[in-house]
C-alpha cells in the first residue's frame, strides 16, 4: 500500500440540504484566502511518494480550472508519483459548473479521474436535492471529459430519496449506463444531524423512505450495474475493469493517508486525526505556520484489527486471513470465531479460500455485520 493524498476544497456555489460536510457559499476574498492557507499547510508537510491525490469538496471545480491546475503542480511537487508508477488524481466536480476547456486544462496538470456529483437524472429529485444541474449539463461534462482524454469517468448517485420510487431510480440508473461512464458510485440517502434534511425528518417522516424500501432501490442499483458489466467492488462502488477508485482502495485496506484542508482527516503512523471544521481557524493556524488544531485518535492491538476488519469487509475480497495475520499479528478465524459463525448461520458471511467476506444478502446489512467486529474488539 502506498500513500493517499485528500485535499478538502470548502466552496460551493449553493448548499444541499442534506449535505454535512465542512463547506460554505463560495466567495472570492474568502476562497483566496483559503488557497493561501492551504499552500502554507502544505509547504510544512514532509516530501514523500503518494499513490494518489483526491480533490473533494465542497466542490472543487468553483475554483477556476487554471487555479486548480497551478493547485494540482503544488501538490505533485510536495507528492511525486513513486518511482515506476503512475499517479491517479481524482477531482469531483458539479456538471453545471464545467466551462469550456476545464478538463483540457486538468488533462495537461495531470488529472485523470473526474468524479461528476449527479445524485439523479430526474428532475423532481434534483429539486429535492437542492441541485442546480439538468441531465442535458452531465451529458455535456461527459463528453467533454472524454473528449479531453480524461481516463476515468466516475458518476456520483443517490437512492432513497424522499419521492423517489423504483421507477425513477431506474431511470436515472439507465440514464447514467448510456453515458457509457467508468464508475459508479450509489450512495443511500443518509439524514445527517444539523441538515435541512433532519428538521424535514422530525416534521415529516413518512416522506422518507423505509429500510426496505430503500433495501429494493439497493438491489435495483446492483442488477443494473452488474448486468451492464460493472464490478460491486465495494458496497456503495461499481467499476468496469481497470477503472477501481485506487485512493478510496487505500481507505478500505487500512492504508495511510494525508489530509489537507479544513475538515480533512489523515492517517499516519497508526493515529487518526481530523482538523478542526471552524474555518477561521484552520485559515489563523494555517497562515501562520502552526499545527492545525485537530482532533487525535490512536488505535491499538485488537481495537486497530476490528476497524480494519470493518473497512475490509466492505470489499468485495473482504479480509484477506494470510495479510491479516501477518500485519496485525491476530489469526482472524479463531479470535472472532463467535462473531463469523453467527453471521455465517445468518448467511451473511462466507469465509472460504483464505477470506472472510459479504454474501450477496449481507451487502444489504453490511453496517450491522461490520459493526459487529468492532464491537466484538
Amino acid at each position: 500500500m502506498g500513500l493517499g493524498v485528500y485535499v478538502h476544497l470548502p466552496f460551493c456555489p449553493y448548499i444541499c440540504p442534506y449535505c454535512d460536510f465542512a463547506k460554505w457559499p463560495m466567495r472570492r476574498s474568502a476562497s483566496e484566502a483559503y488557497l493561501a492557507a492551504l499552500r502554507a499547510e502544505l509547504a510544512n508537510e514532509r516530501s514523500l511518494p503518494a499513490q494518489t491525490i483526491f480533490l473533494g469538496g465542497g466542490t472543487p471545480n468553483a475554483y477556476d480550472a487554471a487555479t486548480i491546475g497551478e493547485l494540482v503542480g503544488e501538490l505533485r511537487e510536495r507528492f511525486p508519483a513513486p518511482a515506476g508508477e503512475a499517479q491517479e488524481i481524482s477531482i469531483e466536480v458539479n456538471p453545471e459548473l464545467v466551462r469550456a476547456g476545464d478538463f483540457e486544462r486538468y488533462a495537461r496538470a495531470g488529472i485523470d479521474r473526474i468524479s461528476i456529483g449527479v445524485q439523479s437524472f430526474v428532475a423532481s429529485e434534483i429539486a429535492t436535492l437542492g441541485r442546480k444541474h439538468t441531465p442535458a449539463q452531465v451529458e455535456r461534462a461527459v463528453a467533454a471529459a472524454r473528449e479531453a482524454g480524461i481516463r476515468s469517468v466516475s458518476l456520483d448517485l443517490i437512492f432513497a430519496v424522499p419521492g423517489q420510487d423504483a421507477a425513477s431510480w431506474r431511470r436515472s440508473l439507465e440514464t447514467a449506463l448510456a453515458l457509457d461512464v467508468d464508475h459508479c458510485s450509489t450512495y443511500g440517502l443518509t439524514v445527517e444531524e444539523g441538515t435541512p434534511y433532519e428538521r424535514w425528518r422530525e416534521r415529516e417522516p413518512r416522506a422518507f423512505l423505509d429500510e426496505e424500501r430503500e433495501a429494493e432501490l439497493y438491489a435495483i442499483a446492483i442488477e443494473m450495474l452488474e448486468d451492464a458489466g460493472f464490478e460491486h467492488y465495494e458496497i456503495s462502488n461499481f467499476a468496469r475493469p481497470g477503472h477501481r477508485s485506487r485512493h478510496n482502495a487505500n481507505y478500505w485496506a487500512n492504508g495511510e493517508y494525508v489530509g489537507l484542508g479544513v475538515g480533512a482527516a489523515s492517517y499516519r503512523g497508526g493515529e487518526r486525526s481530523v482538523h478542526t471544521r471552524e474555518l477561521a481557524t484552520y485559515l489563523d493556524a494555517a497562515r501562520g505556520g502552526r499545527p492545525i488544531p485537530s482532533e487525535r485518535e490512536r488505535l491499538e492491538g485488537i481495537a486497530a484489527v476490528g476497524e480494519a476488519i470493518m473497512l475490509a469487509l466492505r470489499t468485495a475480497q473482504g479480509v484477506e486471513l494470510a495479510g491479516f495475520k501477518e500485519r496485525y499479528g491476530v489469526d482472524v478465524l479463531e479470535r472472532y470465531a463467535p462473531v463469523i459463525a453467527t453471521y455465517r448461520e445468518a448467511g451473511v458471511l462466507e469465509a472460504t479460500d483464505g477470506y472472510v467476506r459479504l454474501t450477496r444478502r449481507g451487502r444489504f446489512v453490511a453496517n450491522d455485520v461490520c459493526g459487529a467486529f468492532v464491537v466484538f474488539s
